[in-house]
């Protein structure tokens, strides 16, 4: 069982990647990104293509992780401020309709030009050996390299998000527009500016997760609304708007879904869906629901 929970929070890491965008569009934004996932599988074939395309490593086949990291962040960022300032922008409003029809929409144009670029087979980022690599905790006992970076820079990730969001200037001028967007906009904040910021940050631990998600196992052009749906599990289990509610919702979809994955191969998925109905059900505010403002 000891196992089992460390697999459990070192798989909620990714969860929790997979969800940090979502709850901070949701928090600043009130909008729900249901082309998550599919941003999610788009950030993960960029790396592969980045990685197939920088000169390659002596002792790897491919340029290396940080490396691509190093440069799929930055234009994540700028694709967020993007998508925000010129596409979802003018779908806010009272009305959460025209947001949610816009990023469906949008899910269903990245699914359908990753097919018609990269075809329907599965592909996989080279980790150069990281993703067999394991440390020993005891006899018998050893967990992964790959996931435990995950795992920490979930951590950091989330934390960075919590200091920046109570501590900075940026963070006031985003819960400022989040509270009330118009007072906020008579104080003098461009608050469709403050709105693409919020955006091209949520796009970094999207980039994040797909390069992870792409070193991980294999990615293909149909796993968004699977990779979605863990996504908003978390947040929802969490509390929408909370951060380090996400990261805790992430750790208990990571959890139910391995004891599932421990009792039956098959149990896993579905397990985490029943605690998430179940908390839903008990408590639909999630466990520790807080907004940004």
């Amino acid at each position: 069982m000891l196992e089992t929970l460390i697999q459990g929070l070192l798989l909620g890491g990714l969860y929790c990647l997979f969800a940090l965008g979502l709850s901070l569009m949701f928090g600043v934004m009130r909008l729900t990104n249901t082309a998550q996932g599919d941003f999610i599988v788009l950030a993960a074939f960029g790396a592969i293509t980045l990685a197939g395309v920088l000169p390659a490593a002596d002792s790897a086949p491919v340029a290396g992780p940080a490396l691509v990291a190093v440069l799929l962040l930055p234009a994540a960022f700028a694709a967020g401020y993007a998508v925000q300032r010129h596409v979802l922008n003018g779908t806010l409003g009272k009305d959460p309709l025209p947001s949610l029809v816009v990023t469906f929409g949008l899910s269903i144009v990245i699914q359908n030009a990753l097919l018609e670029v990269f075809s329907a087979d599965p592909r996989s980022l080279e980790s150069g050996g990281l993703n067999t690599q394991s440390l020993a905790l005891g006899e018998g006992l050893a967990i992964g390299v790959l996931p435990l970076v995950i795992f920490a820079v979930a951590v950091a990730c989330t934390g960075g998000l919590q200091v920046l969001f109570a501590r900075s200037a940026l963070g006031r001028s985003f819960r400022a527009v989040s509270d009330d967007r118009e007072i906020a906009e008579l104080m003098g904040l461009d608050s469709k500016k403050v709105y693409a910021l919020a955006t091209a940050i949520a796009f970094m631990p999207i980039a994040l997760a797909g390069l992870f998600q792409g070193l991980r196992t294999t990615v293909s052009p149909s796993d968004g609304p699977l990779l979605l749906l863990f996504a908003f599990e978390a947040v929802i289990i969490g509390g929408m708007g909370s951060f380090w509610g996400t990261f805790v919702g992430a750790m208990v979809l990571g959890l139910a879904q391995q004891v599932g994955f421990r009792l039956d191969p098959g149990w896993g998925i579905w397990i985490g869906h029943g605690v998430f109905l179940a908390v839903l059900v008990v408590r639909p505010q999630g466990l520790f629901p807080k907004t940004l403002g």
